[in-house]
């Protein structure tokens, strides 16, 4: 994601993972070329700004023909606590509809609690046993079907 702006949201996000998981992360969070986050192949990238500063985005991509996949869902940490990753994932559903995906699927990591909770309460399902071990699953993996977006109306002619 080459936006000047998300690069201090991926910096922490990768030290954080990095420390959470105990080796670098910063590679993993570049493994998808930023085409793949842009209209044209399907995806999109959102922010969140507060005076111009990013303070919470997140991206979705196409992960097959009707299926998008949220990526990087991130809130920087001065700004936790604050409902800004659910106004996150919710624009992209809203977005991910609206280009006709009719399902999310998205992984998380088993040392990533808060991700598990926001997709549990955001009404996604797991799609692994929630009562095993986190450590022994690995990507903890999630799907949400997604609402048909309501179609546009035409402007009625003068």
């Amino acid at each position: 994601m080459s936006d000047p702006r998300v690069a201090p949201l991926l910096r922490e996000l990768g030290d954080e993972y990095s420390t959470r998981y105990g080796r670098d992360a910063h590679t993993e969070l570049a493994r998808y070329p930023d085409e793949e986050f842009t209209a044209p192949y399907g995806g999109a990238l959102l922010l969140l700004l507060q005076h111009g500063d990013p303070v919470a985005g997140g991206a979705f991509r196409r992960y097959d023909g009707t299926t998008a996949e949220l990526k990087r869902i991130w809130t920087h940490s001065a700004h936790r606590r604050r409902g800004l990753a659910r106004r996150v994932v919710a624009a992209l559903e809203h977005e991910a509809a609206g280009r006709g995906y009719r399902r999310i699927h998205l992984t998380t990591g088993p040392r990533q609690p808060e991700a598990r909770a926001l997709y549990l309460t955001t009404g996604y399902t797991p799609l692994f046993d929630t009562g095993a071990d986190p450590e022994t699953i690995g990507p903890l993996p999630f799907e949400k079907h997604l609402r048909p977006a309501p179609p546009q109306r035409e402007a009625a002619g003068l």
